[in-house]
C-alpha cells in the first residue's frame, strides 16, 4: 500500500510547466483524465502531452531542461526525477509517440548522461549534453503522389488539347518529396546516441540520422532529409520570458470530462 501511495504521490507532483503556447494543448493524465493546458500550467509525471494542428508548445522542467513540441505530436513524460542533492537518484524518460520535438539538455543530462532517455517507436535516444530535433514519420511527413494523381494535366506539365493542337504547359512548382516512415534526428549542439536492437550510432552537431524501424540500425544521412522545425520566433528568442502565449488568450486549465 505504501508503494502504491508513493507512486501516486510522485505522479501528482509537478515536474515542469508550459512556458509558451501557440494553440491547443491537452494533457492526458496518468489517471485517465484530460486537461486543456495553458501558459503556466503544470506538467505532471505520467502526463501525455498532445498538440493539435498548428500548435507549438514549450515546456520547461525542474532542472531547466526544455522540450518544444511541433504540431500533431504526442509525448509522454513517463518519468522525471530530479534530486538536487543526490544526482544518483536522477531519472528522466520521455516517450515520443507521434510527431516531433526539439530538446535541450538540463542539469540532469549535464551531470548524469545515462539518466536521460528519449524513447521512440524505432529507437532510444541517449543524450550527451545537447540540443537536438527528433521527428517520427507515420505517413504524415509530406508527399507528392496523391497530388500528381489528382491534378489536372496542366498542373503537372502534360500536353493539353487546344484548337491549334497539343500545347505543353510549364510545370507547376512541386511540393517537397515525402520522407519515408521512421525516426529522423538532427543534432544542433553536443552529441546524441541513437540505438535499437539492430545497432547504435553517435551523431554530432550538424549531423542528421534515420532509422525506419526497430530492426534496422540507425544511419548518418548525408544531408537534411527535409526536417523543418519552425515554432513562432518568440519560442527561439534567448530573451523570451515564460508566460508568452501566441494566438490564444486562455490562461486557465480546463478539465475535459
Amino acid at each position: 500500500m505504501l508503494a502504491i501511495a508513493g507512486a501516486a504521490q510522485a505522479q501528482s507532483q509537478p515536474v515542469g510547466s508550459v512556458t509558451h503556447l501557440s494553440g491547443l494543448l491537452t494533457a492526458r493524465h496518468a489517471d485517465g483524465t484530460r486537461t486543456v493546458l495553458a501558459v503556466k500550467s503544470a506538467i505532471l509525471q505520467g502526463d501525455t502531452l498532445i498538440t493539435e494542428r498548428g500548435t507549438y508548445t514549450r515546456v520547461q522542467f525542474l532542472d531547466n531542461a526544455e522540450i518544444v513540441l511541433r504540431p500533431g505530436s504526442e509525448v509522454v513524460v513517463a518519468k522525471y526525477i530530479y534530486d538536487e542533492k543526490k544526482p544518483e537518484n536522477d531519472a528522466v524518460a520521455i516517450n515520443l509517440v507521434k510527431g516531433g520535438l526539439r530538446a535541450v539538455t538540463g542539469l540532469v543530462g549535464k551531470r548524469n548522461h545515462d539518466a536521460v532517455n528519449f524513447d521512440t517507436p524505432t529507437a532510444t535516444i541517449g543524450i550527451r549534453g545537447t540540443t537536438f530535433v527528433a521527428q517520427f514519420c507515420q505517413n504524415d511527413c509530406g508527399g507528392t503522389a496523391d497530388i500528381v494523381r489528382s491534378a489536372p494535366p496542366q498542373a503537372v506539365g502534360l500536353p493539353i488539347s487546344s484548337p491549334q493542337g497539343s500545347v505543353s504547359q510549364p510545370s507547376a512548382p512541386q511540393p517537397p518529396p515525402s520522407m519515408a516512415n521512421g525516426l529522423y534526428v538532427q543534432v544542433l549542439d553536443g552529441l546524441i546516441q541513437v540505438k535499437n536492437p539492430a545497432g547504435s550510432q553517435l551523431f554530432g552537431a550538424g549531423q542528421f540520422g534515420f532509422t525506419p524501424n526497430f530492426n534496422t540500425p540507425p544511419i548518418i544521412l548525408p544531408q537534411n532529409p527535409g526536417l523543418k522545425f519552425a515554432p513562432p520566433p518568440v519560442f527561439n528568442s534567448p530573451g523570451s520570458q515564460p508566460g508568452q502565449q501566441s494566438g490564444a488568450s486562455n490562461t486557465v486549465d480546463c478539465v475535459v470530462r
